[in-house]
């Protein structure tokens, strides 16, 4: 048997973690020079609300925030107590491409394997993605292990998925962007003053990247269902997430819209973890899924594109004009 490992970044509700069996190690932030815990194991999903609310009020207000890594010896330490407990691990993190705590799991799994209790081994996946992109991850593996299978057929399934998993999202407030340095303070000054609201995603090399720009918050809420539902595969048996930084009423908006649309296999709805949300700030809202890949339809937009061109060509080759309606 096999245990799976996150860190708080994959945004799962302590619900949903208990009910799949998920150790969660937390980040620790500072917040006005006080420790704050990230994760609760023991809250209900209400509860996380109400924190949240909390937390991304007091940020509002101006509240200080520094955030840090989950170190190597505390992931030494959890690998080490589940295989001398006769079980291999199976670790997903936060992309690498955004944090350093996928480096500490591996400085760890790399120490421990030299003596490896009881003959287990670790398995690490960088999902190359945060939040929820890695909690619907874990919860997969979660019901194959469920399944009775074993985590050589878990991980590489899961590994499978990674360069599938979409993270869509749009923030409420451009400074917070600028702050991680993403945007100048000068953009982010004008672009909130213009009311401009970029559509963000995660790239396959899990990277966070800029895909569109959408004028007015309602369309970028409307911006994010569309690439959900023009994108997604096999919703009726996927797990979609929502995560928000206190925004609940909007993603109550999304899945009521999104299941308008298309049939999906259920939600999965919470608020933004407190250390990744800090990144991009309060009324967050991140939109997660299964596509074919994180192109977002770019191939088929860049085919579309290719083939209008051609024709142009083939046109102005046949001494037509160019095939371009009013013209």
């Amino acid at each position: 048997m096999f245990q799976i490992i996150v860190d708080s970044g994959a945004n799962i509700p302590a619900e949903l973690v208990r009910h799949y069996d998920i150790r969660v190690l937390s980040f620790v932030n500072i917040t006005d020079g006080k420790p704050l815990v990230c994760f609760n194991p023991d809250l209900t999903i209400e509860e996380e609300r109400a924190k949240g609310k909390e937390y991304y009020d007091a940020i509002r207000g101006g509240m200080k925030v520094q955030t840090g890594l989950i170190g190597c010896g505390e992931f030494e330490e959890a690998f080490r107590e589940i295989m001398e407990n006769g079980d291999d691990v199976l670790c997903l993190t936060i992309s690498s491409g955004i944090s350093g705590t996928f480096n500490s799991a591996r400085i760890a799994a790399e120490s421990i394997m030299d003596d490896a209790p009881n003959g287990r081994c670790v398995r690490l996946i960088d999902t190359k993605n945060a939040s929820l992109a890695t909690g619907i991850l874990a919860i997969y593996a979660s019901e194959m292990r469920a399944e009775g299978k074993e985590i050589d057929e878990v991980a590489p399934a899961i590994e499978v998925m990674v360069p599938r998993i979409n993270g869509v999202f749009t923030v409420g407030d451009l400074r917070y962007l600028a702050k991680t340095g993403r945007l100048t303070g000068s953009k982010a000054l004008i672009g909130n003053l213009l009311s401009i609201k970029p559509i963000l995603r995660g790239d396959k090399d899990g990277h966070i990247v800029q895909y569109k720009k959408c004028h007015g918050r309602k369309a970028a809420l409307n911006a994010l269902i569309s690439l959900v539902c023009d994108n997604v595969v096999d919703p009726e048996n996927q797990l979609l997430g929502i995560a928000h930084a206190d925004a609940y009423e909007e993603s109550i908006y999304i899945m009521n819209e999104i299941t308008r649309r298309i049939k999906v296999r259920g939600f999965i709805d919470t608020t933004y973890d407190f250390c990744t949300g800090s990144h991009v700030g309060p009324d967050t809202i991140a939109l997660f899924f299964l596509g074919k890949d994180r192109e977002l339809n770019g191939e088929g937009i860049l085919s579309r594109a290719s083939q209008a061109v051609s024709a142009q060509i083939e046109a102005l080759k046949d001494g037509n004009r160019s095939p371009v309606a009013g013209r």
